[in-house]
């Protein structure tokens, strides 16, 4: 007699998401590595319980944001767009102006670009935590290191 295996699915009424945090410094890493990272870890897509239609990851806090880089010409050729919402109210900046002055917002749409569109996806969002410096207000959830080579590290800070 053959046996099989069965595998649980997890709903988000039972609530059996476990949640940690992780904080993750941006010096030096480039803004699509690190933010495939963040989405993976913010999906929760790391865990062997993974549902799709879950919001089941974990909270992730970046901090100086201010050290992501960018490769080759794409300081001098991305253009951040959006729209003021009143007529002819198109706004544009390039990367590199958009780096210096508000780094958050760059890894924000980085991660945004990597996350499921709707309301999981908002969802999911909120639960990353930028911070331009090396300061953050969540050293009581003794958040573990993550690092963007795809390995999870168990330093607590």
């Amino acid at each position: 007699m053959m046996t099989t295996q069965k595998s649980s699915w997890l709903t988000k009424e039972a609530g059996e998401a476990q949640r940690e945090w992780f904080v993750i410094d941006a010096t030096g890493h480039t803004l699509g590595r690190l933010a495939s990272r963040i989405a993976l870890v913010l999906r929760g897509k790391h865990k062997a319980t993974y549902t799709p239609n879950v919001d089941m990851g974990d909270f992730v806090i970046v901090t100086n944001a201010g050290g992501v880089k960018l490769t080759g010409n794409k300081p001098d050729k991305k253009l951040y767009t959006h729209h003021t919402l009143f007529p002819g109210g198109i706004k544009q900046r390039l990367a590199k102006d958009v780096l210096a002055t508000d780094p958050e917002r760059a890894i924000r749409e980085a991660v945004w670009g990597m996350l499921p569109k709707g309301p999981l996806g908002r969802r999911i969002l909120k639960k990353l935590k930028i911070y331009k410096t090396a300061d953050h207000d969540h050293k009581a959830q003794s958040p573990r290191v993550l690092t963007v080579s795809g390995t999870l590290t168990s330093t607590r800070n």
